[in-house]
């Protein structure tokens, strides 16, 4: 005979330990990561509460946020008491955090810095295992107008088409471009090819009068500036 243990359920807990009302009481920035989690699940098994649960899907990504929201659907599914339902809430909630990520870096437009470009177009990569090439338009008065995809490859490199980044940009009205591309492995030191292209997109940019004022190596926690390191 199975018997429920009594100690693992939630509402068995002190209603001040309780993750809903936990918030309730005490505010939202009170809740640990994986208390936020239970919340989104709202049940674990019979044998784990969904607080547990959460500490469980976190200790299997180092409890980084950033590798939690790589995870599809399918892969959050492989986890006892996680269903469809569970894993789709997960997801949507890890979605909705990188699109207020997004709407916070639209506010601070104007660009003064690399760290600026990196801010506006980390979100683009991080959830990414493909290496992606990124274009981001400025004005004249260095505030970006949009950032533009120009290509996805594979989880080695991309291909980026110099005609199709000045057509962009032209069509765009832009004053001035900044070049970004991610590397999913993680390392952030620029390849030959790398140094081969933006030598290529600057000195097409001088001919054209849209200078190429920087070109990024985009990590999930930190990146590499051409201009920062002397290299444009």
């Amino acid at each position: 005979m199975n018997h429920y243990n009594i100690e693992t359920s939630i509402k068995y807990w002190a209603e001040e330990d309780r993750p809903r009302e936990k918030l309730l009481l005490k505010g939202k920035s009170s809740l640990s990561n994986s208390e936020l989690i239970a919340i989104l699940i709202g049940s674990g098994t019979r044998k784990i509460s969904a607080v547990d649960l959460g500490k469980i899907l976190l200790k299997s990504v180092d409890n980084n946020l950033l590798e939690l929201a790589k995870l599809s659907v399918d892969d959050l599914k492989q986890f006892k008491g996680i269903g469809e339902a569970k894993a789709v809430s997960i997801v949507a909630a890890l979605e909705l955090g990188k699109r207020r990520r997004s709407a916070e870096a639209l506010v601070r437009t104007k660009v003064t810095s690399s760290k600026d470009v990196y801010e506006y177009v980390q979100t683009l990569f991080s959830e990414s295992p493909y290496e992606s090439f990124v274009i981001v338009l400025l004005n004249r008065a260095n505030k970006i107008l949009r950032a533009i995809q120009i290509s996805e490859g594979g989880m080695t490199g991309t291909v980026a088409d110099p005609k199709k980044i000045f057509k962009k940009a032209l069509e765009t009205n832009a004053a001035a471009i900044i070049l970004c591309h991610n590397h999913p492995s993680g390392n952030l030191t620029p390849s030959e090819s790398d140094n081969i292209l933006t030598k290529k997109l600057k000195n097409a940019g001088e001919l054209l009068d849209l200078p190429v004022l920087d070109h990024l190596i985009v990590g999930d926690n930190s990146y590499y500036s051409y201009s920062d390191e002397g290299m444009l």
